[in-house]
């Protein structure tokens, strides 16, 4: 884990490699769930008798954008400030879904910090980027830009 004081210390690690999560298992209840709650019931992801005889390997496959929302909760813990008030999510650059992740199949997520801009404002906006592993396989489900913005608790000298 990357300990810092301030938000703005981290200009001092820019493209500092922030290593990998715990595997992590996609199975059919997650997305199932995933696939209720954003409203993408598309068969290839949650009908495991079609996929049987319809999909590679007759397996349903995990949506993109799951991918993609799990990455914060696998990106935890990876980077900790001491005098931070809050941080906001900024927005996502860059995001390409490269491979499909297949039922039961373990992911997990690599990130690198690789820019850090002090504001006029004294925030500082962060970009990680976020490249989400298949086990087993070469090429990545997912990489994305995230971009944090960070206030600094002006409270504590």
């Amino acid at each position: 884990m990357l300990k810092v004081r301030y938000p703005q210390d981290l200009k001092k690690f820019e493209n500092y490699d922030l290593g990998c999560s715990d595997w992590f298992l996609i199975d059919q209840k997650l997305i199932n769930a995933f696939a209720k709650l954003s409203g993408d019931d598309q068969w290839i992801h949650i009908d495991s008798d079609r996929a049987l005889n319809e999909m590679p390997e007759g397996k349903t496959i995990a949506h993109g954008l799951l991918t993609l929302c799990i990455s914060p909760t696998l990106g935890k813990d990876k980077i900790y400030i001491e005098n931070l008030k809050q941080t906001l999510n900024y927005g996502i650059d860059k995001v390409r879904f490269i491979s499909p992740v297949k039922v039961g199949s373990f992911i997990r997520l690599r990130s690198k910090l690789v820019e850090v801009t002090i504001r006029d404002d004294k925030t500082v906006l962060v970009r990680i980027e976020r490249m989400m592993e298949i086990k087993g396989f070469k090429k990545l489900a997912m990489y994305a830009e995230t971009l944090s913005l960070m206030y600094p608790d002006t409270s504590i000298s």
